[in-house]
């Protein structure tokens, strides 16, 4: 440890160093000085003399001398006060640095007393007489000479007992809710709510920018001095406030803030601008502050270990809870660079320790998580990375932000948005006459999104998470505890474990995650294959229409007799178990006889649509080395060259026609193939999914009794037999006595058109791909159009469902059709988990995906294999009796991606790792999130794509969107957003990226926006990302290069800009603060551009947006409604935003 580092840890250890005639003295905390830091002061003693005969000071404070300064001249704020009332000036209505505490009073209080104390105090104290102004666009100290308290007397000693308590809450947050006016109001305040006539609760209100959490005991203490005594009086004070407020100013300077700003830019390089937590519900665009607090006991035993394990690694207690509350977000958010603030009390001068006032500094604590290290690794890492934090201490916050100059954004706090304090107990209040206790009372406020306060008292750790309710629900917040918990109980009992492996989960949460969620078993026929079950319900319905298509139709007798002479006939071309046989036919009577053709033959089919391109089915047929190819004549010339047999099944079915029509007698059994169905690769080349009948068998049977398939049902064949879902819609039917009835082509040319075919055919049950859906639904709204009166069902899959269609759904359809979420992997076997879109709530965020379907099992899990709590992301691995064997001739491929089930004894049950990323609802539902590998980031910000799809489809003018990142201006990522218009005119990219401004962060918006007819989809029906064209480069262009101002509002703008931020000239695009703009030079341009047109510009509006460009439109529009609208002189100037 170097010498600044162990300063810095006495300073954190509350250890005080001073000369005393040439003699080293300390001072320090009880059980502080252990033989080994005594060793170590022994060690240093030298430089510790040295240094303290330079400054004639302790070796703890810093080095300047410290001038009393006069109340009648202007102050300066103080660093920390210059971010407050920095962020007064962007909402004077923003409450979340009230600051509000409670007492309880057992006794004979005396108000006289008490108000006569609070007066004595805040004489004391200049910060607690302290108001701001501005002078100069300067803001200003301005302390009163004098200022009396009066506190009121609320009495509630009228109401019931059993509400007084809920009064005083209720009180209390309307207490904490009053906005301070920083110019006129006392920034203390006071009231007394009388209970009984020997029960009162006493509310002490204040702001946070004349007063920090040391300041609290020094109240406490000078309150009860001068209520046992108001004749006494205490030690005169060595300072006020803005004694300290000039000090710091000229402190750092020169070498002084050069040596701590080269440290934390370091510290803090390429820092990630956001903790990704996962939360409740999406962020808003503008951060709201409103919050709730949630108390817990961590237990004296786990205290007392916890304890134990800080001496044993030689960190503090501090260190330890911080490493474990590290562990937490690195194992909720899968970040392994995470920023965690920290205040420090920042009094290191003996002169400050008795003043109230806001001295307070808060500390960005970064640690790498890198390696999955142990947790006595980490706890290395982390000791380092504090030590190094006290030893630069000294830079304020609020000139770390405006040094390092990150996004700012209103929707979160810079450089960091969870907090951790480890706090004190503070001593017992002694009033004469009174039993004094704390109270906790509910504010109602939350400065960050998350802030875990630990208190440090002799029972044990008391904790109290403050969070945002906008982001997090009360019962995430209590199962964040139970995390916690169980964490710290595996840290102390094995603080060796890599970090990824350490409890998380309750047993409680583990037996419900992997075991009561996951009980699926249902009966299924494991002896049989698929087309044993077809030839079973022919015995049943012989005579009942099997499939249609278009004027043709066969009843089950005819369908299996045409299936059972094509089976035989394959078998003598030696098709039996195991041989894949290639199917590439049109929608036609003859696909449905090849398919039960191939597998009453023993064989599993392959198909292959004659819509692919060229170099696609040439790969599958080279991969699949099918011995057997049946196909139509005139798709005969289009194939590529192979080497199969060729059969087709219009030509050739006279010679066909000729065998048996008995079902044939096969070997084949329940393990062995049914299919292999091509799915798209991450190379780029398609992988083969190899299907076994127990597989489909299993689907089929769970499939048709969650649909209620019956033999009444007339159900839609619309995916192309390459699709999986193809499989679902023929042998549900098939096997249940339906009718299945084959769509054409020419059906999809309108909705319209589709519609009239479905009510034309009596259709009663379709699964149709997402997207489809989504268009369907739009149209819906827009034409005179009407669903079936015969359809009752509608499965939808294969990409994410919108809520704003679902919504648009439901009050159309309403309950009437059921709609039915579908997801499932080709891996999966055509579905793995169902959910019943017709009973959603709509005011979900995202549609779930549901629960698996019978005898699948789903597991969420990180990145090291390990199960994730309730709402946290995870990947979903999928196991049971619907897994695929494997990837035809990818071996490596399969192990990598089918890996054994840890959770299940049996050592071939596997998990299939899905790639999706999803989490479970607190109902045991899972919300699909989106694919792992569609994660991306853009200038630090980790953004879902689907995120933004989201959003942007909420336009009522857009038929359907989608959201890639592209890179097509060399080394400049830029989020490009696809849009279908619904109808004419089609929205203007500024209208859409004002709509997404709304919503969204502005590092969300899209960099440009490309209007088309239609979206490509591929032939399953999903949008085609790799097919979108690229964009206008100039929109992204325009971005990067310099503009000029181009109108006079936008030169005299850029005149403005350019004064202020000290440069020749401002492009219009230019971001005010990624150009050296920082919170105080805002508001100094707030002020010049307000006064220069003569408005009352919102300083809100520079954040939201912060360009030349962006301004002027603001401007320009104002000023278009003064001129036209009557009531514009009276109106305009007073309120805050006007909206277009």
């Amino acid at each position: 440890m170097n010498f600044n580092q162990f300063l810095a840890e006495l300073a954190e250890r509350g250890v005080k160093l001073w000369l005393e005639s040439d003699t080293l003295r300390f001072r320090a905390p009880k059980g502080v000085m252990t033989s080994e830091n005594r060793e170590l002061l022994v060690l240093h003693k030298t430089k510790v003399i040295s240094l303290l005969s330079q400054s004639n000071t302790s070796a703890n404070d810093t080095k300047q001398t410290l001038v009393p300064v006069s109340a009648k001249r202007d102050i300066p704020l103080s660093f920390p006060q210059e971010q407050l009332w920095f962020l007064s000036q962007l909402n004077s209505n923003n409450v979340s640095y009230n600051e509000l505490f409670a007492l309880r009073f057992l006794g004979v209080l005396n108000i006289v007393a008490l108000e006569q104390s609070l007066n004595k105090i805040v004489a004391r104290h200049a910060a607690l007489r302290t108001n701001f102004t501005v002078v100069n666009g300067q803001p200003v100290q301005i302390i009163a000479e004098s200022l009396t308290l009066t506190v009121p007397v609320v009495d509630l000693s009228n109401l019931p007992a059993s509400d007084r308590e809920n009064e005083v809450q209720r009180l209390a947050t309307e207490q904490a809710h009053k906005p301070f006016d920083l110019v006129s109001d006392p920034l203390i305040q006071v009231t007394v709510l009388k209970l009984t006539d020997t029960e009162y609760i006493f509310l002490l209100r204040t702001h946070h920018i004349v007063w920090d959490g040391w300041s609290l005991g020094i109240m406490w203490r000078e309150l009860a001095a001068f209520y046992n005594d108001l004749s006494q009086d205490l030690p005169p004070l060595p300072a006020e406030y803005p004694d300290f407020a000039v000090w710091q100013r000229q402190y750092l300077t020169g070498e002084v803030l050069d040596s701590l700003q080269t440290y934390w830019k370091k510290q803090l390089l390429d820092a990630p601008p956001l903790l990704e937590l996962p939360t409740d519900r999406a962020r808003g665009i503008t951060q709201t502050f409103r919050g709730k607090h949630y108390r817990f006991v961590i237990s004296k035993p786990l205290t007392e270990d916890l304890i134990g394990l800080s001496r044993q690694q030689k960190v503090t207690l501090f260190m330890t809870l911080l490493a474990a509350f590290q562990t937490l977000l690195h194992r909720y958010t899968g970040q392994t660079d995470l920023c965690v603030g920290s205040p420090i009390a920042n009094r290191d001068r003996p002169e400050f320790k008795d003043l109230i006032g806001y001295f307070v500094n808060t500390l960005v604590l970064r640690t790498c998580l890198v390696g999955n290290p142990s947790f006595e690794d980490l706890l290395s890492r982390v000791r380092k990375v504090t030590l190094e934090a006290y030893a630069h201490r000294d830079l304020p916050f609020e000139k770390l932000v405006e040094i390092l100059q990150p996004e700012r954004s209103l929707s979160y706090t810079p450089l960091f948005q969870v907090m951790l304090m480890l706090l004190n107990e503070l001593p017992d209040i002694q009033m004469e006459g009174l039993k004094v206790s704390p109270l906790a009372v509910e504010t109602g406020i939350a400065p960050f999104d998350l802030t875990l306060s630990i208190e440090n008292r002799t029972s044990g750790l008391i904790g109290e998470w403050e969070y945002n309710t906008n982001l997090f629900d009360d019962v995430t917040i209590a199962g964040m505890t139970g995390h916690f918990q169980t964490l710290l109980e595996g840290i102390v009992a094995n603080p060796q474990e890599p970090i990824s492996d350490l409890p998380l989960l309750t047993p409680a949460e583990r037996q419900q995650l992997l075991v009561e969620w996951n009980n699926t078993a249902k009966d299924y026929p494991q002896e049989k294959c698929i087309h044993q079950l077809f030839e079973e319900q022919v015995e049943r319905t012989p005579d009942a229409v099997a499939v249609v298509y278009q004027e043709k139709q066969l009843t089950y007798r005819e369908l299996n007799v045409k299936a059972n002479q094509l089976a035989n006939y394959l078998r003598s071309q030696g098709v039996g178990p195991e041989v894949l046989v290639g199917i590439c036919v049109e929608r036609s009577l003859e696909m449905i006889i090849g398919l039960l053709g191939i597998l009453k033959a023993g064989g599993a089919y392959v198909p292959l649509d004659p819509n692919y391109p060229s170099e696609r089915l040439a790969f599958m047929l080279e991969d699949s080395s099918v011995p057997v190819l049946l196909t139509q004549q005139k798709l005969v010339e289009k194939l590529p060259q192979h080497s199969a047999c060729v059969v087709c099944l219009d030509s050739d079915w006279k010679k066909i026609a000729v065998d048996s029509k008995e079902n044939p007698v096969s070997s084949v059994k329940p393990k062995n193939l049914a299919y292999v169905i091509y799915t798209s690769g991450s190379t780029g080349k398609p992988k083969g999914v190899l299907i076994q009948h127990e597989s489909l068998v299993n689907y089929t049977t769970v499939a048709t009794a969650e649909y209620r398939i019956q033999k009444c049902d007339r159900i839609l064949q619309f995916s192309s037999i390459s699709f999986d879902v193809s499989a679902e819609e023929i042998y549900t039917s098939l096997t249940s006595g339906a009718t299945l009835v084959l769509r054409t082509d020419s059906m999809l040319d309108s909705i319209k058109e589709f519609l009239q075919k479905c009510k034309n055919w009596e259709i009663t049950v379709m699964a149709l791909p997402t997207a489809y859906w989504h268009e369907l639904t739009a149209f819906l709204t827009q034409e005179t159009l009407a669903l079936p009166p015969s359809l009752r069902l509608i499965i939808i899959g294969g990409e994410k469902a919108l809520p704003e269609r679902l919504k648009t759904w439901l009050e159309y359809a309403g309950q009437r059709v059921r709609l039915v979420n579908n997801y499932g992997p080709t891996e999966a076997t055509v579905g793995a988990t169902i959910y019943d879109l017709s009973v959603a709530d709509t005011t979900l965020k995202e549609l779930p995906i549901g629960r698996p379907f019978g005898n699948v099992c789903t597991y969420i899990l990180d990145q090291n294999g390990q199960p994730v709590p309730i709402g946290i992301p995870g990947e979903l691995h999928i196991g049971g009796a619907g897994l695929a064997r494997g990837y035809l001739n990818r071996p490596e491929l399969t192990t990598e991606r089918f890996i054994r089930n840890p959770f299940n004894d049996s050592p071939t049950e596997r998990l299939y790792k899905t790639g999706d990323q999803v989490r479970y609802l607190p109902d045991g539902n899972i919300e699909y999130l989106g694919r792992i590998d569609d994660q991306v980031k853009v200038r630090g910000f980790r953004i879902e794509l689907g995120e933004i799809e989201a959003a942007l489809s909420q336009h009522p003018n857009l038929l359907s969107v989608a959201v890639v990142l592209r890179e097509d201006i060399p080394s400049q990522k830029s989020l490009v957003a696809y849009a279908v218009p619904l109808q004419e005119p089609a929205p203007t990219f500024s209208e859409l990226r004002h709509f997404l401004k709304e919503q969204l962060p502005d590092y969300m918006v899209p960099s440009a926006f490309v209007i088309l007819e239609c979206l490509p989809v591929t032939p399953n029906g999903k949008v085609d990302r790799k097919s979108l064209p690229a964009p206008d480069l100039n929109s992204l262009i325009q971005k990067a290069d310099f503009v000029a101002p181009r109108t006079p509002t936008e030169k005299l703008l850029a005149s403005i800009w350019a004064k202020v931020l000290g440069v020749e000239k401002v492009s219009i695009n230019d971001n005010f603060f990624e150009s050296g703009g920082h919170s105080l030079l805002a508001t100094q341009l707030l002020s010049k551009v307000s006064h220069t047109f003569g408005l009352n510009l919102p300083l809100s509006k520079f954040f939201e947006a912060p360009t030349v460009a962006d301004i002027s439109s603001y401007i320009e529009a104002i000023s278009w409604v003064s001129q036209n609208s009557e009531t514009s002189n009276t109106t305009i100037n007073n309120r805050e935003e006007v909206e277009f």
